[in-house]
């Protein structure tokens, strides 16, 4: 199928914001989210820093590339819109990435003014983190779903999907789940690991340092859903997108495994942290794509789930 320039867009705005995402994610990992002091959206009470230190560099190109990002949704907003039709599902992913891109900034620029970022280790940071990670997904599979609908994906359609719209709900959820999860550990590691904060220190560091068991836990109990999960709505929505998204989310489960694993081996270094975050999004992507691919209006279906095929390695 030939992809309309819409369609092109749209997946390169969803690459342009994955990439932002991950230098977002850099700009925690360094310690460098106070670069610009508690200004926003000036740079240390400047448009343009002058003579900036390194941290300043990495926290004004982030806003810069922010703002990229948020031109590249506007674009995908308005094109959307005056290329389709009135009820348009591309119109609608457009408007949910228009609405969140904006939630976006607004959180990131209240992590700056009230100063939850660097070293700040107060637990309204821990809450500011959760609310980003979950307003980034869900940016983010507000794009993705644009870019799908674009390229020829049908609507989505909750009645009558019985066992299937509840397994996929609860995969959704355990994946926000997992992400929170993670973001909160990976404020533990900066925190730790870049400003030597100690659990005798700061009793939030001692508590992240306490939970961090649980992430490994949480995320491997989480894969092995999503690997059943993917089994089951292969077998069940027997199609070939179907498949082949359903195989790309077990892929990228046990790549997010060794990579956690590599990521305590290392003792979390800033590049395995950003590797580790790249497959997690990846992951999310591939789990929205699956939900709207299983549950399409015109999605195939099975008589019955064959439990020899969902455990069967053929």
């Amino acid at each position: 199928m030939t992809l309309t320039r819409y369609a092109k867009f749209a997946w390169v705005a969803l690459a342009v914001n994955l990439l932002v995402v991950l230098w977002g994610a850099f700009v925690r990992a360094t310690g460098s989210g106070a670069g610009c002091g508690a200004h926003w959206p000036v740079c240390n009470g400047q448009v343009i820093p002058q003579a900036p230190a390194v941290a300043t560099i990495i926290e004004f190109t982030h806003r810069l590339s922010s703002g990229v990002a948020l031109l590249f949704v506007l674009i995908l907003f308005i094109w959307g819109f005056r290329s389709h039709p009135r009820g348009s599902l591309v119109r609608r992913g457009a408007a949910l990435a228009m609405f969140f891109i904006i939630t976006e900034a607004l959180v990131g620029a209240g992590l700056v003014l009230f100063r939850w970022v660097a070293g700040n280790d107060s637990i309204a940071r821990v809450y500011s983190m959760s609310v980003h990670l979950i307003n980034t997904f869900l940016l983010l599979a507000a794009i993705t779903l644009t870019a799908y609908w674009a390229s020829g994906g049908s609507g989505v359609r909750l009645r009558g999907q019985g066992s299937v719209l509840w397994l996929t709900l609860l995969g959704i959820l355990a994946m926000i789940f997992l992400g929170v999860s993670g973001a909160i550990i990976a404020l533990g590691d900066t925190l730790v690991l870049t400003f030597a904060m100690t659990p005798e220190q700061s009793p939030l560091v001692a508590q992240l340092v306490g939970l961090r068991i649980y992430h490994p836990l949480i995320a491997v109990v989480v894969s092995l859903y999503l690997i059943l999960l993917a089994r089951i709505l292969a077998n069940l929505r027997p199609g070939a997108l179907v498949e082949r998204v359903s195989l790309a989310v077990i892929l990228l489960c046990f790549a997010q495994l060794l990579a956690g694993v590599i990521n305590v081996a290392l003792q979390a270094p800033v590049w395995m942290q950003l590797v580790h975050l790249l497959i997690a999004d990846l992951l999310w992507l591939a789990v929205v794509l699956l939900a709207a691919s299983s549950l399409a209006v015109d999605a195939p279906r099975a008589e019955r789930l064959r439990w020899k095929q969902v455990f069967s390695l053929g």
